[in-house]
């Protein structure tokens, strides 16, 4: 592959966009998703290290325009990992996810409540918006992974028929690009980790 992270990172997200917009169009008034509907934006998921760099991009970028919302940003962080530290499903201090998928399922239904420190609670709308990470550009539809098929966001799709809804699937990143791009930031495989947003923005 050619070119930065950053750069492929680009091209990951245009095609993610590229891909959502598609399916969008299919799914029509099925999908409800629109600024302001913060739903998605409440309890904890995992995000990756190019996620992660792409969040702390952002951020610095915010801090150079806006000092103070940027600052905000860190302080809701800092508030969300004393509470998410308690049953850290993984190392507490670093933030970094063990590879229990049983703990972590119980782990973030506890937390479910729990805003994205990302999230400017006043509006619904995400203050890193445009680094925000890939499971948030594909949240919406049903989604497939591999062999694995996922049920639409629990507004979206009402009384749709079976045939509408697999319509509407979507595979996000089917090149595997962000895998590349992981191993491209020297990221081998077996040794992948991933973290929560709160950990990630919070000690810039």
């Amino acid at each position: 592959m050619m070119g930065s992270v950053e750069q492929l990172d680009d091209e990951l997200l245009q095609t993610l966009e590229r891909d959502f917009r598609e399916v969008a169009e299919r799914a029509g008034k099925w999908l409800v998703c629109e600024p302001g509907c913060s739903e998605c934006c409440h309890g904890p998921f995992p995000v990756t290290r190019l996620d992660v760099e792409r969040l702390r991009r952002g951020l610095a970028a915010l801090g150079e325009q806006d000092p103070q919302r940027a600052e905000v940003i860190k302080t809701r962080a800092r508030q969300a990992v004393e509470q998410l530290r308690e049953g850290f499903p993984g190392d507490g201090a670093s933030g970094r996810l063990n590879q229990d998928e049983r703990a972590l399922d119980a782990y973030i239904g506890r937390h479910g409540s729990l805003g994205c420190p990302v999230l400017d609670p006043r509006t619904g709308h995400c203050e890193l918006y445009d680094a925000r990470p890939v499971s948030c550009r594909s949240y919406g539809p049903p989604l497939r992974f591999d062999d694995v098929d996922s049920t639409p966001c629990r507004l979206c799709f009402r009384g749709a028929d079976r045939q509408t809804v697999e319509r509407c699937r979507l595979a996000p990143d089917p090149r595997g690009l962000e895998q590349q791009i992981l191993t491209r930031m020297g990221v081998a495989a077996g040794e992948e980790w991933e973290t929560l947003i709160a950990f990630a923005v919070s000690y810039l």
